[in-house]
Order: C-alpha cells, then structure tokens, then sequence
C-alpha cells in the first residue's frame, strides 16, 4: 500500500507542471497522452531495414522507461522537466549504436525541453547543440544521412509550433487575468457608489424622521394635536425614503448601457466582429436604460451566433420625448422576424410603450430600430421630486 501512495504521489502534478496548466483549463488528464501516438515510430522504423530479437528486446526493456520519462515531463515542476527531457535525449543516444529506433526518443527529449519554459533563443540554441551532437554520433556510427537528416529537422519544426502553442497560452492567461482584474475594479466602484449613495439617500431623511419622532415625544403630553402631526410628517418622509429606496435597489439590480455594449463588444471580438457605437444617451430612466440594455444582449448573441457578420454598429438618436437605437451588421441578413429571440425583444420594447421594426433582407445584412417613450417617465419624475419637496 505505501508503495502504491509513492508510485501516486510520484506522478500527482506539481502545481506549475504542464499538466496542472491543462487541468486548470477544464481539460482531461489524459490530454497529452495523445501525443504518445508519435511513438508509432519505434515500431516502424525497422521496416526500412528488418525486424529482429535485439530490436524487440530493447524496445521491451526501453519503452518503459520511455513512458515514465515523458510522463515525468509532464507532471513534474517547470524547473524539474529539463532533467527528465534530458534524460530521454540521453537515453537516445546511448542507444543509436544498437537501436536506430531510439532516435524517436530523442525527439521526444528535444521537444519536451520546451516544456520548462525556457526563453526562445535559449530552446533554440539547446535544440541546435543536442542535434549536433546527434548527428556527429551518427556520422561516427556510419548512419546514412537519409536516416538522421529528417530528425533535426522534425525537432526544430515541433519545437517552434510548441513554443507558439505555449505563447499563446500565456497570452490567454495575461488576458483572463486582465478581465478578472477589470471585473474586480468595476466591483469595487459600484459598491463604493452603492454605499454613497444609500448614505445620501437615507442620512438626512432618516436624521429627519428622528428628529421628528423626537419633538413628537416631546409634545405628547403638552400638545397632542402637534405631536400628531409631527407623527404624520414623520410617516410620509417615510414612505418617501422608502420609495427612493425601492427605486435605488430597482437601478442596481438593472444592467447598465455601457456595461451591455462593452461585454457586447468581448462577446464579438471573439468571433472577430468588429463593433462600433457612438456617444450614449444620460440620465435615462431606469426601466428605459434597463429594456434597451436587454435588447443589445439579445441583438449581440444573435450576431455572434447566426449573422456571420464582420461589422455591426450601435447608434442612438434622443429627441425631447423619445429615443431611437438602430442595431445594424452586415451579415447574411434573413432574420426571422417571429424567432423566439425577436419576440421577446418585441415584448420588452412594447412593455414600456415603445417600437420596434426589422430590416433583414438576405445576404445584406440586418438593421433593427428601437424607439422608446420618455416623456410619462419624466412626469413621473416631476412629481417625484414634488413629494420630496413637501415632505421636506
């Protein structure tokens, strides 16, 4: 049993191993067994001379060896692999003076090397020495240079694809971690706005009520008639911080315009799309900002999904009482004007009084004009802010 925990303790995956990298990406563990396949050469490199006992008895005893090695390349600490890559290129040319086979196994050295991170010119330079000294072995071995020419030039080949795979890994990293960092920021600005504004929007109405219940107490016993209304003043302050309290919870709950059109503008850039919207509209009402925003999410998903389009555009238009948003690409056009996606962009868009039409002819792209009502939204912020005035 303990033999067993060691053998499993031996190949758990170092936290900066290669593997640990693809099992923090959701992949299996199993990925970069795939690779393994390459080793098919071993067995058919004796085709091109003949089959014999020493060739099958050191593939029986090498092979092994071979498998632990590579495994160890990928499971061990980036500081650890070159001693196990190492190991392999070693393991090859000891074996050329009596198993050409063995120069799979070289290659295999050559390309796992890249796995410890070493700076490009570096790999380059350690790929160029090691193939040196292969191919000197081999000229003092009396290889035909048919045999070996193809071996360098496999190992530089592999070699730079891994080092671009590896790049680009990284980069996707640098980005992931800037999105999660921008995230974090964005969190952190809105709960500091979250706090200020619960702070300027209950501090003096709730200082008010006190103050109020106060001089009602105070006036119980001398004046009742006062004391009651102070009460009564007290109650519609009330009411009215719980109101502005309802509709302050209602703002942070929706989904702000130029946080949609900058997650829109990600979502698209994925699928190489390029999206461009103008200035946006301030002071919207909230259920206003709240359905456009929605809308944008539907019209993006649609676009990254369907449009096959390579540019779209976000436009608004205000006028005194209303405001116009087109949404246009220049994808294959055709939307279905009663998908589910456009019904429920159509109810959104009604529900608050407001229009929606579609342009979408085939191969010529699509264009969607939204208008929306702000006047009754006004009003009822006019009356609003006389509430808050009497109530003061």
């Amino acid at each position: 049993m303990n033999t067993t925990t060691a053998i499993l303790a031996w190949f758990t995956p170092a936290p900066d191993s290669y593997a640990a990298s693809n099992l923090r990406k959701g992949k299996s563990v199993w990925v970069d067994a795939v690779h393994l396949l390459w080793s098919v050469w071993l067995f058919i490199t004796p085709i091109f001379d003949h089959y014999t006992w020493q060739w099958a008895l050191i593939t029986l005893a090498t092979y092994p060896v071979f498998l632990v090695l590579y495994a160890k390349c990928c499971v061990a600490s980036r500081r650890d692999t070159q001693v196990y890559a190492l190991a392999l290129v070693a393991l090859a040319l000891a074996l050329m003076p009596w198993y050409p086979s063995g120069l799979t196994y070289f290659i295999y050295g050559c390309v796992m090397l890249r796995s410890c991170r070493l700076p490009f010119r570096s790999y380059l330079l350690a790929l160029a020495v090691l193939n040196l000294g292969c191919l000197f072995e081999a000229w003092l071995l009396h290889y035909s240079w048919q045999a070996v020419i193809s071996v360098p030039v496999t190992c530089f080949i592999v070699g730079i694809v891994v080092n671009a795979e590896i790049a680009n890994d990284e980069k996707d990293a640098e980005l992931r971690l800037s999105h999660d960092e921008v995230r974090r920021l964005a969190a952190t600005a809105e709960r500091e706005r979250i706090g200020r504004d619960l702070h300027d929007l209950l501090g003096h109405t709730l200082s008010l009520i006190t103050l109020k219940l106060e001089l009602s107490r105070k006036l119980f016993d001398r004046d009742s008639a006062a004391a009651r209304r102070e009460l009564e003043e007290a109650e519609r302050v009330a009411r009215h911080a719980l109101a502005e309290v309802r509709a302050a919870v209602t703002g942070i709950r929706s989904t702000d315009l130029a946080a949609e059109l900058a997650s829109a503008r990600l979502l698209l850039e994925s699928s190489a799309v390029h999206l461009d919207y103008g200035s946006l509209p301030d002071s919207l009402p909230q259920d206003v900002e709240r359905t456009l925003a929605l809308v944008i999410r539907e019209a993006m998903t649609n676009i990254h999904r369907h449009a096959a389009a390579t540019e779209a555009c976000v436009r608004f238009a205000r006028a005194t009482d209303r405001l116009d948003m087109q949404i246009s690409d220049n994808g294959k056009g055709g939307l279905a004007v009663h998908g589910n996606g456009m019904s429920g962009m159509c109810e959104r868009v009604c529900a608050i009084g407001g229009s929606l039409q579609i342009d979408s002819p085939p191969r010529h792209g699509t264009r969607l004009l939204i208008s929306v009502p702000l006047r009754a939204r006004k009003e009822q912020d006019s009356s609003e802010t006389g509430l808050a005035r009497s109530a003061a």
